[in-house]
């Protein structure tokens, strides 16, 4: 079983899933109320210029003015070579109109993150409108295979051209007609984006790029890929009618699903994300993972639960960590986690079985296709990896914080806001002068301060000689309590 691909489509969102070998490794999800904007062209206008960072914010419409820095501006660069002695404030003046194109999306507080050096993304190859060098995808390893399609492609451009090209890894099994067809595409979308520009008015969208389930035709579609089933009908058509196209590989695996059951029920992809929005996650020796994740990082923590397989403790570590490797490859796709990853696997006495782990890690990733980084155990032990951060991970999106314990993931005790309780009377009990106090808040909380601590409020009712009565309400949260003045 090779590559399938489901997408579930309905008015609000639209959700895709990648499956390998039956198994969930890619989760991708798009809301009509929030679409991706990484690819889009806008002309924004510049709000700041910040010389001491040499960077500027632009206004291109969205909530948050998006970033520009020095080394992403065309007139910052000779020969494609960022220059970092031209002052930023030389290039860019307060105030100016520009052509812009989003190159990361807002993430958490920060804006987008934006490039004056446009490139139009096809099914084989990317175009560089303001560049003239022919490029190969870091993907391709092989020199010899790299410098050999550098060639074919020269061969296939004229001699008077206008613009550049990187070489995707999909124009290795791809034919003469079919580079030629994504070319002629790419300037096509180029010259309307120049067209478009001119009339277009500061801070407005120029160019929107492929919506999700045309962009995973372009760029997850491979020779592997066995099935592509969609959920609507009329995305079945539109997807069928791009491909025919544009991606000659996806016509023949395309289905419409028409099951009973909703598509992400029936391949129990549902529960997938559930998994991926847990932070415990089981393995299936026994063992499991606890995943953290902060606004700077993520952690990952190892351990063995009731695994007890093997000749000796040694052994069930090495066992646990050798399969952790695995799931937690699959668990950064899923989750869509970036930026640091630090992972602490069980500790292990020998090398041998260290170097076995951070190879098996190594190999995991490799399947992934964001940018990743595997720097190897530190001294105290643990594993640093990177993975290119690029949109919200998924639990950002489809959370939110919670109200009542505000992220912590914990709330205080009853006790504890039985002590806060007390502390706020005596603190009132100064402050006015009131013949009686009423404290409202939950059950469990009323509950301990009629019995537990029902002494302690007695003294502290005889001390600030003022009557103290309770009240319970289960609509109040634990943290939440109120004092009536009397």
């Amino acid at each position: 079983m090779g590559q399938e691909i489901l997408i579930n489509v309905t008015p609000q969102e639209t959700r895709v899933a990648v499956l390998e070998q039956g198994i969930a490794q890619e989760l991708h999800i798009e809301r009509s109320s929030s679409l991706g904007i990484v690819g889009n062209v806008y002309r924004g206008k510049v709000c700041r210029v910040l010389p001491g960072m040499q960077s500027a914010f632009v206004e291109i419409g969205l909530q948050r003015a998006a970033f520009l820095h020095a080394a992403d501006i065309m007139d910052c660069h000779i020969d494609g070579e960022p220059q970092t002695d031209r002052p930023i404030q030389d290039v860019l003046r307060e105030g100016q109109s520009i052509i812009v194109q989003v190159i990361k999306e807002p993430i958490g507080t920060k804006g987008a993150r934006l490039t004056t050096e446009v490139s139009i993304a096809g099914r084989f190859l990317v175009f560089l409108p303001h560049q003239e060098h022919i490029g190969v995808s870091q993907r391709i390893e092989d020199e010899t295979e790299r410098e050999m399609l550098r060639n074919r492609l020269l061969g296939l451009l004229p001699e008077k051209r206008s613009g550049g090209f990187i070489i995707r890894t999909m124009s290795e099994a791809a034919s003469d007609q079919e580079l030629l067809a994504d070319i002629e595409y790419l300037q096509k979308v180029w010259a309307k984006i120049q067209l478009d520009s001119q009339s277009a008015s500061e801070r407005s969208l120029v160019f929107y790029d492929l919506s999700l389930p045309r962009r995973i035709l372009r760029d997850v579609v491979n020779d592997q890929t066995v099935s592509i089933r969609v959920d609507s009908k009329e995305t079945y058509n539109q997807l069928k009618e791009f491909a025919e196209l544009y991606v000659a590989k996806a016509v023949k695996p395309l289905y419409h699903y028409q099951g009973e059951r909703p598509i992400f029920d029936f391949y129990n992809i549902e529960k997938e994300i559930e998994r991926a929005l847990s932070r415990k996650v089981e393995l299936k020796s026994g063992g499991y993972l606890i995943f953290d994740q902060t606004e700077a990082l993520t952690t990952v923590d190892v351990n063995t639960g009731s695994f007890v397989s093997g000749k000796n403790l040694s052994d069930t570590i090495f066992k646990t960590n050798l399969e952790a490797t695995q799931c937690i490859a699959r668990q950064l796709r899923l989750r869509n986690l970036g930026g640091i990853i630090i992972i602490d696997f069980i500790d292990m006495d020998e090398d041998s079985q260290r170097e076995i782990v951070l190879e098996e890690l190594k190999k995991a990733v490799e399947l992934d296709r964001a940018r990743t980084s595997v720097n190897g155990f530190t001294s105290l032990g643990l594993v640093e990896m990177t993975r290119k951060r690029t949109r919200e991970s998924l639990a950002h999106l489809l959370c939110e914080p919670c109200d009542v314990c505000q992220g912590r993931g914990e709330h205080k005790t009853a006790q504890t806001i039985c002590y806060e309780i007390m502390r706020e009377l005596l603190r009132e009990s100064k402050q006015f002068n009131a013949k009686e106090f009423k404290v409202i808040a939950c059950p469990q909380v009323i509950d301990m301060l009629l019995d537990e601590e029902s002494q302690s409020l007695a003294n502290l009712s005889d001390f600030i000689s003022k009557r103290v009565t309770l009240q319970p309400d289960s609509q109040y949260a634990r943290e939440a309590f109120d004092i009536i003045w009397i």
